[in-house]
C-alpha cells in the first residue's frame, strides 16, 4: 500500500510539474479533430522510419499543435526532417557520450551558465525559483551541451532555446532536441565564437528588408539602424527572450517543420506588419526602443497572422544569394583599398546581384517545368488507378454473374434429374469445349 501511495504521489507531482511548465497562453487553440490527427501520427507503428506526406504534416502544424503533446510532436517533426534530408546537415559531434555520463563531468563554462540561469524566463514559475527544479534542469542541459560541443561551449542566448525545450519535455529528450537543432538544423553556426554567421544573417535580413519593405529599409538606413541593433537577440534566442511564450512555441513549431530560415521569415513578417508605426518614429532611440519593447507585445490575432505568413513565405533562394553577396563584399574589402568609386561599387554589386537573380530565375523555371511534369504524371497515375479500380469492379461483377449462372445451371440439372428427365444441356465441360472449338 505504501508503495502504491508513493507511485500516486509521484504521478501527481509529475502532473503538477507538467502544468507548471505549460503555464502559457496558447495562440492557436487546437480543435479536437486536429488533436486526433496528431495522436494518430504519434502512435503510428514504427513512426521514426515512416515518411508521412509533407502536405499532411504542414496542414496539421498550420491548424495547431496541442500544448500537451507539443514536446512529442517536436520529436516527431525532427524524425520527419531527418527522413526528408537527402544530404546530411552539419557534421555530427565526435562526442557520443550519453547525457547522464556528461552530467558527471566538469565544464569550464560553469560560471557563465550560472550567471544566465536567473536571467532566463525570470517570470515563468518553472524557472523563477533560484536553483529550483527548473534552473537545475536548465543548468544540467547547458552543461551537457557545453561538453558535447567544446567549440561552441556556452553562448549567451542559448539558455532560452534550451529553456523552451525543457518546458515541453524531459531533460534527456531536451538534450537530444537541442543537439538536433544545433547540428541537423545548423543553428550552432551562429553561436560559434567568431560570430561570423550571425553577421551574415544580419546582412541577409537587411537585404530582405530592402526587397520586401523598401520604405522601411530606407527609414532605418536614414538613422543608421542595422539589424544587429535589434535582431541579434531574435536569432540567438529564436525570439524567446522578448516575445510571449505562446508565440515562441508556435515559432518553434515552424522551426522544427521548416528549418532555421523560419527565424528570417518571422523577423521579416514582424517588421513588415509594424511598418506604419515604425515609420512614425523619428529618431534612432525611439525606433530601437519601439522594436525592442513595443513590437514584442503582440496581440493574439497579430501572432497568428505572423505564423500564417511564415508558412506561406519562401525566401531560401534569396538567402543563398545574399550569403554569396556578403562574401563577395568581404573579399573586396580584404583585397585592400578599392580603386572603384562608390557608384562603381554599387553598379558592380547590382551586376553581381542581377546575375544571381538570373540564375535563380533559371532554376525557378526548371523547377516549374519539373513540377508541371510531376503534376501531369500524378494526374495520369490517378487516371490509371481509377481505371484499375473500375476494371477490378467489372471483373468482380462478372465473376459474381458467372457464379450465379453456374448455380442456376446446377439447380436446373438437379431439377431435371429429380423429374427423371435426362438433361438435354451439355455439362459445363462440354460447354467449355464447344465454346473453345467455336
Amino acid at each position: 500500500m505504501d508503495r502504491e501511495n508513493q507511485k500516486l504521489q509521484a504521478s501527481e507531482s509529475d502532473l503538477q510539474c507538467r502544468r507548471l511548465k505549460l503555464d502559457y497562453e496558447e495562440i492557436t487553440p487546437c480543435l479536437k479533430d486536429v488533436t486526433l490527427v496528431w495522436e494518430r501520427l504519434l502512435t503510428t507503428t514504427g513512426r521514426s522510419k515512416v515518411r508521412f506526406a509533407t502536405e499532411e504534416i504542414n496542414t496539421a502544424v498550420g491548424q495547431g499543435v496541442p500544448r500537451q503533446h507539443r514536446g512529442e510532436i517536436w520529436k516527431f517533426l525532427s524524425e520527419q526532417y531527418l527522413l526528408r534530408q537527402e544530404v546530411p546537415g552539419a557534421k555530427p559531434p565526435n562526442n557520443d557520450t550519453p547525457y547522464k555520463e556528461l552530467l558527471k563531468q566538469l565544464t569550464s563554462q560553469q560560471h557563465a551558465i550560472l550567471i544566465d540561469l536567473g536571467r532566463t524566463f525570470p517570470t515563468h514559475p518553472y524557472f523563477s525559483a533560484q536553483l529550483g527544479a527548473g534552473q537545475l534542469s536548465l543548468y544540467n542541459l547547458l552543461k551537457a551541451y557545453s561538453l558535447l560541443d567544446p567549440e561552441v561551449g556556452y553562448c549567451q542566448g542559448l539558455s532560452f532555446v534550451a529553456g523552451v525545450l525543457l518546458l515541453h519535455m524531459s531533460e534527456e529528450d531536451a538534450f537530444h532536441m537541442l543537439r538536433f537543432l544545433m547540428y541537423d538544423m545548423g543553428l550552432r553556426k551562429q553561436y560559434r565564437p567568431d560570430m561570423i554567421i550571425l553577421q551574415i544573417q544580419m546582412y541577409q535580413l537587411s537585404r530582405l528588408l530592402h526587397d520586401y519593405h523598401r520604405e522601411l529599409y530606407t527609414h532605418l538606413e536614414q538613422y543608421e539602424i542595422g539589424p544587429s541593433l535589434y535582431a541579434a537577440p531574435w536569432f540567438l534566442t529564436a525570439f524567446a527572450s522578448h516575445f510571449p511564450l505562446g508565440f515562441v512555441a508556435r515559432v518553434f513549431d515552424m522551426l522544427f517543420l521548416q528549418g532555421s530560415e523560419v527565424i528570417f521569415k518571422v523577423a521579416l513578417s514582424l517588421l513588415g506588419s509594424h511598418k506604419p508605426l515604425i515609420l512614425q518614429q523619428d529618431n534612432l532611440e525611439s525606433i530601437v526602443e519601439f522594436i525592442k519593447t513595443t513590437l514584442p507585445n503582440l496581440g493574439l490575432v497579430q501572432m497568428e497572422k505572423t505564423i500564417n505568413q511564415v508558412s506561406e513565405m519562401d525566401i531560401s533562394k534569396q538567402l543563398q544569394a545574399y550569403e554569396v553577396e556578403y562574401h563577395v563584399l568581404q573579399d573586396e574589402l580584404l583585397d585592400g583599398p578599392s580603386t572603384l568609386s562608390q557608384s562603381q561599387r554599387v553598379a558592380q554589386l547590382e551586376k553581381t546581384n542581377g546575375s544571381l537573380r538570373q540564375q535563380n530565375l533559371d532554376l525557378l523555371e526548371e523547377l516549374q517545368v519539373a513540377h508541371a511534369k510531376i503534376r501531369w504524371l500524378e494526374t495520369r497515375v490517378d487516371g490509371l488507378v481509377n481505371r484499375e479500380a473500375e476494371i477490378q469492379s467489372e471483373v468482380k461483377t462478372l465473376q459474381q454473374e458467372r457464379t450465379e449462372l453456374q448455380q442456376t445451371a446446377s439447380n436446373l440439372r438437379d431439377l431435371l434429374s429429380s423429374l427423371g428427365i435426362n438433361s438435354p444441356c451439355p455439362d459445363q465441360e462440354n460447354l467449355t469445349n464447344t465454346s473453345n472449338n467455336q
